[in-house]
């Protein structure tokens, strides 16, 4: 079993579960990084222990990670610029 990318897997996890608190205190938008981060996650540990699950559905559930992804990230740029103009 390789240590190193079970300690990565286990990293995504508690990055998943900060994104998820900080969406539910407000930050909705930070479901997309919750979302993703689960993914990855799912991913990670199907190929860590040989899960027989379909290319095509995985390829599919990486499209819904980058989706969420760039919600969350175009979100924080539209916040980001919005308090720069307040200034």
């Amino acid at each position: 079993m390789n240590y190193i990318q079970l300690i990565s897997i286990l990293l995504e996890l508690v990055i998943a579960v900060l994104f998820l608190i900080v969406a539910l205190r407000g930050k909705k938008y930070f479901y997309g990084l919750f979302i993703t981060f689960v993914i990855y996650v799912f991913y990670d540990l199907s190929r860590l222990f040989l899960w027989d699950i379909e290319e095509g559905l995985l390829t599919g559930i990486f499209l819904i990670a980058t989706l969420g992804a760039f919600y969350s990230v175009w979100n924080i740029y539209k916040e980001s610029k919005l308090v720069r103009s307040r200034k």
